[in-house]
């Protein structure tokens, strides 16, 4: 598989779990209906004007350690104004666990697997969760007989797939295969640097075409970052970081969502 230079370490640290994958002889897809992840965020869109999707991440290779001691419980509780759930079940650079997708399901929102998806296999062992998406990454798997095969395979377990593009091409292969949630990912994962007047500008360039929703995505910490969103094209926001870091998550997200203009027709 030909991946990006630096995402190389990702894929390694996930080696070990997926021989364990190809081991398997049995798999048990979750058993009850999943809330839908598109169909929560165009609600929260008409609603507020702009869909809003609260991330449970506990570190990231960008800042270390961000909040090892919020639980994903108490973050779910947290988040009861988000319309879904994004939850990193990445376990050697954000401390995240597949697990987290079952502690936080009780709050009946959609949730969205963030890891680093690149085999089919990983889409079986998602369908085993209640999640109801899955994040894949263009940066990650750009050949496109890979990420057409990756997004089939979601559809088919009933997962929705999130696919995240950097930049112009990226959204075109996006496209290309079909996909219709959009995540703009403002972060360079190379340098790790933010440049969210990029992703905007990107998504000013190539606006949603119908039935698209388009997602912003880092660097997202200030009401104005929200309506700047909201009027540059994105129909949902991800907002992770901000949340993590503050003494009392869910004020800090009513607070940011205080920004927004209104209602979407």
């Amino acid at each position: 598989m030909r991946v990006a230079t630096d995402l190389v370490k990702f894929v390694e640290a996930k080696e070990a779990s997926l021989r364990a994958l190809k081991k398997r002889t049995h798999w048990d897809p979750w058993p009850n209906p999943r809330p839908g992840f598109g169909e929560a965020l165009a609600r929260g869109r008409k609603a507020r004007g702009l869909g809003v999707i609260a991330e449970y991440k506990r570190a990231s290779p960008s800042l270390g350690d961000i909040n090892l001691g919020l639980g994903p419980e108490d973050a779910a509780r947290h988040y009861a104004l988000a319309d879904c759930l994004s939850v990193l079940t990445e376990e050697a650079w954000f401390k995240g666990s597949l697990g987290y997708l079952g502690r936080m399901a009780f709050a009946g929102k959609p949730l969205l697997r963030k890891d680093f998806i690149f085999d089919p296999l990983q889409i079986r062992e998602t369908a085993e969760t209640p999640a109801s998406a899955v994040l894949l990454m263009v940066r990650l798997t750009p050949d496109r007989a890979l990420l057409a095969e990756l997004r089939a395979a979601a559809v088919e377990a009933g997962l929705e797939p999130v696919v995240e593009v950097f930049d112009r091409g990226e959204l075109g292969l996006a496209r290309d295969i079909g996909a219709t949630l959009i995540q703009f990912n403002a972060r360079d994962l190379g340098t790790l640097k933010v440049d969210a007047a990029k992703a905007l500008a990107l998504a000013s360039q190539a606006p949603p075409l119908p039935g698209e929703l388009y997602v912003a995505a880092s660097g997202l910490s200030a009401p104005g970052d929200l309506a700047r969103a909201a009027e540059g094209g994105f129909g949902a926001a991800l907002i992770g970081t901000r949340l993590m870091r503050a003494a009392d998550p869910g004020l800090e997200l009513a607070a940011l969502l205080g920004g927004l203009a209104g209602p979407q027709a």
